[in-house]
């Protein structure tokens, strides 16, 4: 049957990036602590009504419950992203941010136009970075030798 091949191949599609997903978060989930849960769940707070942020004990739970709230998809991690950075947990971070540009090859360049990017790049900062005049140019040029 032709139908159920194509249908087949769909499926693969769609499949490796959600197991991608579930093990990035098995992953991420492996890697917090009873403590870490609770200084990650204190830092979306203001996010998350804390009545329920109470009733999460485990980091699945966490995850689930983000995924509940919107704040947590396949292809949308900035906000544990943003997590993570504020509770300084650059290994997180680290993990989240290489299945980004891995698995939705997403990279900071295609993000840098939206408001979802919360990783400070030097992208950010190269309008600060000014050119030197020309008076400086000059300034730093070597001085002509004598003849």
């Amino acid at each position: 049957g032709g139908a159920a091949a194509e249908a087949g191949q769909l499926v693969t599609r769609v499949v490796p990036a959600m197991a991608e997903y579930r093990s990035l978060l098995e992953e991420l989930a492996q890697n917090i602590t009873a403590e870490d849960l609770e200084q990650l769940k204190s830092a979306c707070k203001e996010d998350i009504p804390s009545e329920e942020s109470e009733a999460i004990a485990t980091s699945h739970h966490w995850f689930t419950f983000l995924e509940k709230h919107s704040k947590l998809d396949r292809d949308n991690l900035s906000y544990i992203e943003h997590i993570f950075e504020i509770s300084r947990r650059p290994d997180l971070l680290t993990m989240v941010v290489q299945y980004r540009t891995q698995v939705l090859k997403i990279s900071e360049e295609d993000e840098v136009d939206t408001k979802l990017t919360r990783i400070p790049s030097a992208k950010k900062y190269k309008d600060i970075i000014r050119q030197p005049s020309e008076e400086e140019i000059i300034k730093l040029a070597p001085p002509p030798k004598k003849a």
